[in-house]
This record gives structure tokens, sequence and C-alpha cells, in this order.
């Protein structure tokens, strides 16, 4: 099999909110600055924490998750993307050894061993000096498969400080400390109540960036790090990456893609499989936009609440849509996009309007309803799905969608893990429109893109929509 050197490191902790992000985006920051092209990747399915490693890194990041994906096919994710770049770097999550069992199923350390990539431990160390030797000693030790390759020291809070924790380090332990990022209110980014700020919603927040880029090189060893990342052994080639020229730019189904600051989270894996299967995307605001003349319609995940009096505004928008359902459209909605085609939004004791297209209100309140991977079975026919099916995704969000008119709505989906619209189902059928709380990954689900791309072409032959 060919092989190929993939200089690569994977950046993790032996516990959330220790500074991966910041570590992650700091690195990134300093490669750039050196003309590197830096192919960023993410653990888990989060969203958000790749839009801001996305926008410091200037090319897109990409998720791993082996809950999501089988092994093979995460191999050959990072192998297709990392194959043009000088040096991958892929952000953990969560605790390096925190999977979805008690051996760490999933976990970071389980994608480092798969990718043969050697691990750069970052250690809060706030209030900590020698004991920061035990903590990755103890990292060292749990699984000894697991290559820590340096340590990043974060939060220092000044330089006596450092430098008694590389002492400790390096004498109990035997790995170098390759950097060290002081405590600066500016590398922080506003959390919300499902994490960070997403980096494409408020251009004032790239004040972080900037301290990223201006100090990476400062507190980092950049030349140990890529030493170290090109220690990794060779790995599989990956395939290229080429258009798809099999449809004559007319014929392609066209699917609109709602894409602005109100609904943002999206794989780029499902829009590639969405193009690779045969459909032309369109994007479109919801916020300001109309629709276009479309074949389908996807409306993924984001923050519809804190837009919920501009979505409410654009009355244009919701009467399009609201259509659209009725002609038959194929739409298929993610999370927030559920919430959108439902009549109303509560949010903070207000009302707004949505779409109106599906006959259910959603109720936000401060306390997650669903959290956390789910698995589901499809009981019903739709467009998307063959029942029967397993489907493996994700949900997190703090609505609960209430029915208004139950009798018009059927659930594509029996939830056997996850909480999805009531703990026991997910997935709103109305015509050709599914609704579910579950986001999906293209690479787990294959049959999706195909089959949202075929009830696209259908439509366009029968009946399009026309303004």
């Amino acid at each position: 099999m060919l092989e190929k050197q993939y200089p690569r490191v994977v950046i993790a902790a032996v516990q959330g909110r220790s500074g991966k992000t910041t570590v992650t985006a700091s690195l990134l920051a300093a490669l750039r600055e050196r003309n590197l092209a830096v192919q960023p990747f993410k653990k888990g399915p989060d969203f958000i924490d790749p839009s801001w490693l996305s926008r410091v890194a200037g090319r897109q990041c990409r998720n791993l998750d082996l809950f999501l994906m089988k092994p093979a096919d995460l191999v050959r994710s990072f192998a297709r993307h990392a194959r043009d770049a000088d040096i991958s770097v892929v952000e953990g999550a969560m605790g390096l050894f925190d999977g979805v069992d008690v051996e760490g199923s999933g976990s970071t350390a389980e994608i480092a061993k798969l990718l043969k990539a050697p691990v750069i431990l970052v250690v809060n160390a706030t209030r900590m000096t020698r004991s920061a030797a035990a903590v990755v000693l103890g990292a060292q030790h749990l699984d000894p498969g697991v290559h820590i390759g340096g340590i990043i020291l974060n939060n220092v809070a000044r330089p006596r400080h450092r430098a008694m924790l590389e002492a400790a380090i390096e004498r109990y332990c035997g790995v170098p400390v390759v950097g060290a990022i002081p405590k600066r209110q500016e590398y922080r980014v506003p959390d919300r109540h499902l994490g960070l700020v997403p980096a494409g919603e408020d251009e004032k927040l790239h004040s972080a960036i900037t301290a990223w880029t201006g100090d990476a090189e400062k507190h980092l060893d950049v030349d140990a790090i890529l030493s170290i990342a090109r220690s990794a052994e060779p790995f599989p080639a990956g395939p290229e990456i080429v258009s798809d020229e099999m449809w004559p730019g007319g014929s392609r189904p066209v699917i609109g893609v709602a894409r602005d600051r109100a609904f943002s989270f999206y794989y780029p894996e499902n829009l590639e499989a969405l193009e690779e299967a045969g459909a032309r995307l369109v994007f479109v605001d919801t916020l300001e936009g109309r629709l276009p003349e479309l074949d389908g319609l996807y409306i993924g995940g984001g923050f519809p609440e804190i837009f919920a009096r501009e979505l409410e505004a654009n009355e244009g928008m919701r009467r399009d849509v609201r259509d659209v359902v009725e002609r038959g459209l194929p739409v298929y909605a993610e999370c927030g996009g559920l919430m959108y085609l439902g009549q109303r939004l509560l949010w903070k004791g207000r009302r707004y309007r949505m779409s109106g297209a599906l006959p259910f209100e959603t109720d936000l309140d401060q306390r997650p309803r669903g959290h956390g991977y789910m698995v589901l079975q499809v009981i019903e026919e739709n467009p998307y799905f063959t029942p029967g099916t397993e489907i493996r995704g994700h949900e997190f969000h703090h609505s609960r969608a209430i029915p208004t008119d139950a009798a018009r709505l059927r659930y594509a989906f029996r939830v056997t893990r996850g909480y999805g619209i009531d703990g026991a189902s997910d997935g709103f059928i109305y015509k050709n429109t599914l609704a579910s709380y579950m986001h999906l990954h293209a690479l787990s689900v294959p049959e999706w893109a195909p089959n949202f791309v075929r009830a696209a072409k259908a439509f366009k032959n029968n009946k399009a929509f026309k303004k």
C-alpha cells in the first residue's frame, strides 16, 4: 500500500477547559505565519470549535469521531484532507482518555493511536507546580500505546512559575516542554449556552485571533513541535480530491442550504456528499434573503433563538418556506432548522413567529433537553432513510418541540439512545419534509445524501417551485 509521511500531532489535555482550543489556534497561527499549509481537525461532533480553527488555519476544519465513523472511514477522511498539507493538527475533546465507556472507546487517545499520531499534552498550570509532573506521568502510564511527544503549559502566571513547571516535568517525565502560554483575557472567546460563540457570527470577536497570531511564536517552540509532528511514522496515502464532472451543470438538481448567522452548523462532508451525489448547492440567507427556485432545501443547526427577531422580521422568507413545504419540496432540517420550521419560538418570555410550515412550537430554557450521541431506528417511510435502518448522530439542544396539531405529523425515528423530541421519538415528517433534533454526519449515514438528491431530482422533473 502506498504510504505518505503526513506530519501530524494531536493536541489533548487530561480534562476539558484546559485550553486546548487556545493552544490549537495559537499553533495554527504560528504555522501559517511560516507559510505552511496546515490542515485542522477536531475530535468529536463539535461545530463551534471547528469554525474558529477554520478561520485561523485558512482551511476547512474536519471532524473525526469514532462513534459516528467507522475506523476505516475516519482514517480515509484524515488522509484525504491531510494529503496536500504540510502538517495536520488534531484538537482533542474532553480529557485525553475520556470516551463513551470505562475502556475509553472513541476517546482522543483512541484516535491518536488509530492515526499513529504523537500527542502534545496541554497542562492547565493554574495553581500548580510540581504536581504537573504527576499529571503527565499519569497520562504516560495509563495507556503506553499513546505517545506523549511534548507538553504545552497553559495559564502560566510568571517566569518563575514556568521554570518550576518545566524542571519538574523534564526531571520526572522525560518529555520536553514545547510551549508555555500566559494568562491573558484577550485569548478568551465569549461563551453561550451551547459553548463558544461561532467564529462567523460577529467580526468584533476576532480580537482573539489577533492575540493568537501575535503571540504564537513567542510562547510556542514551533521548531520542536514540527520535529515531533514529522517524527510520526508513514501513513496510508489518501485519495486525491477531484471534482465530479459526471453531471452537466444544467441537469443537476438545485438544493438550497440556509447558511447565515442563524444557521451555520454544517459538516463540510455533508455539503460535499450532496455535491458528489449530483446536487448543485446554493446558499440562502434566512435573515435577509428570499428563496430562489429550488429542488430541495437543507436547513442545518445554529442559534435561531439569538436571531429570532430578525427571522420573524423576514416575512417573505417565512412565507416562501411555508409555501415550498406545502408544495412537497424535499426539505431536510436539523435542530435549529427544526425550530425554524415550527410556528413559534418561545425564548426568554417572548414569542417569535417562525416559518409556520409545521404544526408545532419550540420552547427554550437554560436546561439541556438532549446532549450527546444519539442512536435512532427509522420506523416510517420518508425520502431520506430506509425503514429499519439504524442511524448514529448527536444532539445538543435546550428546546422542546410541542405539537399543536399532532394528527398532521408522523415520527420518522424511534430513539434508542438520546432524547430527540420527547425522549422516545424524533424526526417530524410532513409530506417531503423531515425535521429532526439529530445532527448526522454523511460518513456515518452514506444513504442520506444520494436519497436527498434523488428526491430533489424527482421534484425537479415533476413540479419545481416557481416564484
